[in-house]
């Protein structure tokens, strides 16, 4: 196989110029008047006079905010699947699959020939990030193995599709990376994770890998699928591959992993860069190290605003953008995209680390807060307490879930309770009650409310930790329907009826 690196080398250089010659609101701004005018004549660009807007004011002005059930309602669901027209110009050919981590609502998001090249751009540019921290890289003389969801796709009507992201984007992979993609078609396309993951890690020990991409808990499933197949190995990414230069993960926190994935990567020359890619577009990229922020994609056919988190629920919530976004508030993100999604409340909170060029983190859902008692914990400070926890007893997380126990009696105090699974082994009794101190300790450090609630066991009892079984959360997402590459496990559980199945289902 041709090795493309040389030609990777001379785009990524080009591409560093024009991205360091961004001028960031200005970038946004046109972009956001280019998907304005071209989805002027669309049922949605009349219904909201796109052809009189000039400005970001004036498109703030017209457009409220709104989710995906204000989409479905007033605009998707009467003509779906063939929306042509409706919120962006021609015929919409894929809709990515997507369902609410704990209310299992499946979702139709758009996905347009304009997104999918949108997409293409910012996966390009993971690899100028690449290029630039590795110039000596050969990441193009070997194949990218992409762990997601099944890529078989559902006919609704001619020439539309619906599915996983992964698997739109597997149909959608340019001619020329077509050679250097895996896994191959007939193994893409198998929808049982066990049996995919069974014939996937032999296969993939027999390709030049360069490259891993997927969410961390269930790329963590497959290396030890390959360290069953390979026992007589070190447990260590090299083993397995020792062409790999980059691993590429997102989806969900990296924190409570990444001691797991810095083990697996020594006596490897990859490195780890983390991605913001959402089913409604490819938002942000690192270009730098681990927990310094995402590179926001503002040239890709995106417009981000940014709404404090506390105003979301307000009738008149102040809405930022690039221009004026401050870092260091937490915010819910805006999305307007051309799939035709306009000032689309995306879910997720953000915070920008900084602003020129715009980099953010990404720290938890508009949904997913605990706070049972008015604690208001997000899933930033919740992670970030599970891994400090696991550092100090020396172990690491497989997967982990919070909910809340309320009281039974008046006077009785609620409490949290974490079901947590850890890497081999069950810690014992005294681990465990220092992990419990030790995550009580981080959480009152970076939490003023739930510092409160818990000084002298005011309003919380301290948290329980209840520890399962190596295996546990991936038996219990098979046991739901929803084992495999493009599911979550929830953090963070605020339905009762969810948290209490775990519960049943861990013998709680």
């Amino acid at each position: 196989m041709l090795d493309l690196t040389p030609a990777l080398r001379l785009f990524a250089r080009r591409r560093r110029a024009k991205l360091a010659a961004l001028d960031s609101a200005a970038t946004q701004e046109a972009e956001l008047l280019k998907l304005v005018a071209k989805a002027a004549d669309t049922a949605f660009g009349r219904d909201h006079g796109f052809s009189r807007i000039r400005s970001v004011k004036d498109f703030q002005a017209r457009v409220p905010l709104r989710r995906y059930e204000d989409f479905w309602e007033a605009y998707w669901e009467k003509p779906f699947p063939t929306l042509t027209d409706v919120s962006w110009p021609g015929t919409i050919p894929y809709f990515a699959v997507t369902s609410g981590t704990t209310k299992g609502v499946t979702k139709y998001i758009p996905c347009s020939p304009a997104m999918n090249k949108s997409n293409i751009r910012a996966s390009l540019d993971i690899l100028v990030h690449h290029v630039t921290a590795r110039p000596r890289t050969r990441l193009m003389a070997g194949r990218g193995f992409v762990l997601g969801g099944s890529t078989a796709l559902t006919v609704h009507a001619p020439g539309i599709r619906s599915g996983d992201l992964s698997g739109i984007a597997a149909a959608e992979v340019p001619r020329w990376a077509r050679p250097r993609y895996f896994p191959p078609r007939d193994l893409a396309l198998i929808a049982d994770w066990e049996e995919k993951i069974a014939r996937l890690a032999p296969a993939s020990l027999e390709a030049q890998i360069t490259s891993v991409s997927g969410t961390p808990s269930w790329l963590l499933i497959f290396f030890d699928a390959l360290h069953a197949l390979r026992p007589d190995l070190p447990h260590r990414l090299a083993s397995y591959y020792p062409d790999l230069e980059l691993v590429v993960h997102g989806g969900i926190g990296f924190e409570p992993y990444q001691r797991q994935f810095e083990a697996l990567l020594k006596g490897s020359h990859a490195e780890l860069r983390e991605v913001y890619a959402a089913s409604e577009g490819f938002i942000a990229t690192a270009d730098r190290g681990s927990g310094e922020g995402m590179r926001v994609n503002l040239d890709t056919g995106l417009f981000f605003e940014f709404v404090p988190l506390d105003e979301l629920e307000s009738p008149n919530p102040t809405r930022h953008w690039i221009a004026d976004a401050e870092p260091g508030v937490n915010y819910a993100l805006v999305l307007s995209s051309c799939a035709g999604v306009w000032s689309y409340v995306v879910g997720d909170t953000v915070r920008l680390v900084e602003r020129d060029p715009p980099r953010l983190l990404v720290t938890g859902r508009t949904s997913y807060m605990l706070s049972a008692f008015g604690e208001h914990l997000i899933g930033e400070e919740i992670e970030h307490g599970v891994a400090t926890a696991a550092a100090a007893i020396d172990e690491t997380i497989a997967d982990f879930s919070v909910g809340a126990v309320f009281p039974k009696a008046k006077g009785e105090l609620g409490r949290h309770l974490y079901i947590v699974e850890f890497g081999e082994t069950l810690p014992g009794k005294d681990k465990l009650a220092a992990f419990a101190k030790t995550l009580d300790a981080a959480l009152c450090e970076t939490n003023e409310d739930y510092q409160a609630h818990r000084a002298g066991g005011f309003g919380l009892h301290a948290p329980r930790i209840h520890a399962v079984p190596h295996g546990t959360f991936a038996a219990w997402m098979k046991k739901r329907g929803k084992l495999g590459g493009q599911n979550k496990v929830p953090r963070i559980i605020t339905d009762e009826a969810l948290f209490g199945d775990l519960r049943d289902f861990t013998k709680l």
